[in-house]
């Protein structure tokens, strides 16, 4: 099998530069696994890289999609074999970087997909179902992929439950399709939960409230906002008034983000095939020492 660098890592760990750190050095090209940066326009608020950040290093998957599009894990597994099939076809070299667990996962592990397109009436019977009702829905109809399935994420139960009711929930045992070496990007959590603050007060000074704005003026609906989440999420209840003061929504905010970066590290320590490197030494250098006898 082809052999695929991963470089997996939560909110704000850096896994983003450091990856195209990487990438620069062995002329990679690098396939984003970013659930919210596949969408068009939504920019400061998924961290999505610019093109000066990008320093030349071709980035796969990022704006695939337009705000209120619908997109699963089956459409983005099938998108990101396909960057990297091609990738490997003009004898480059990919390299996945991201921080949705599941979609790491689908590419990493050959997760075998059934995908069904949204019925109206399923949709609207399983968006008014609790947490704990879509787990007991899916583990009576499809138990083994409740394995996958972050029991906390609402969006992601629902597919799974529309799936189920649609008769399509059953999949075939996964096959991985690549040679994966995955190299995990975290930091202490007194220190991870600042370079999040620091990062939250740039981009919202950097506009990230006005980049909702103009996703709502130009046609991106609020069901569509709420559903992206963190950020998205509250500064959508923020400009609706849902909350009392600028600094209710910040820390509202702020507390969000730090427990996804959390549950994101409670997903990815399930994994026992990931290499944690250690972001306060060398990173870049322990990296480089992996990749090397990977490849090797």
């Amino acid at each position: 099998m082809n052999k695929l660098v991963i470089i997996a890592g939560t909110n704000a760990s850096g896994k983003s530069g450091l990856g195209i750190e990487l990438a620069l050095k062995y002329g990679a090209e690098i396939v984003s696994a970013d659930s919210r940066q596949v969408f068009r326009g939504l920019d400061l608020g998924s961290g999505k890289v610019t093109a000066e950040e990008m320093q030349g290093v071709p980035h796969h998957l990022l704006d695939v999609a337009e705000p209120n599009d619908f997109f699963s894990l089956s459409h983005y597994q099938k998108l990101a074999y396909a960057a990297i099939d091609d990738i490997f076809a003009r004898g480059g070299r990919p390299f996945l970087v991201g921080g949705t667990g599941l979609y790491v996962n689908a590419v990493a592990d050959g997760y075998n997909l059934n995908d069904a397109e949204p019925d109206p009436a399923i949709r609207q019977r399983v968006e008014a179902m609790s947490l704990e009702e879509l787990t007991e829905l899916i583990r009576e109809k499809n138990p083994g992929a409740l394995e996958r399935l972050d029991l906390k994420n609402k969006r992601r139960l629902e597919r799974a439950a529309e799936k189920a009711l649609a008769g399509k929930g059953n999949e075939l045992p996964s096959k991985p399709r690549y040679e994966t070496l995955m190299i995990g990007v975290t930091w202490p959590r007194d220190v991870l939960y600042e370079r999040i603050r620091e990062r939250l007060d740039r981009r919202l000074k950097e506009g990230m409230i006005a980049e909702v704005e103009n996703l709502r003026a130009n046609g991106a609906t609020d069901e569509f906002l709420y559903k992206l989440g963190l950020e998205y999420r509250y500064i959508l209840m923020y400009l609706k008034g849902e909350f009392g003061s600028f600094d209710a929504f910040y820390d509202k905010l702020f507390m969000e983000i730090r427990h996804l970066a959390k549950e994101q590290m409670t997903w990815f320590r399930k994994r026992t095939d990931i290499h944690w490197i250690d972001m306060q030494k060398d990173p870049f250098d322990e990296a480089s020492r992996l990749i090397d006898e990977f490849l090797d």
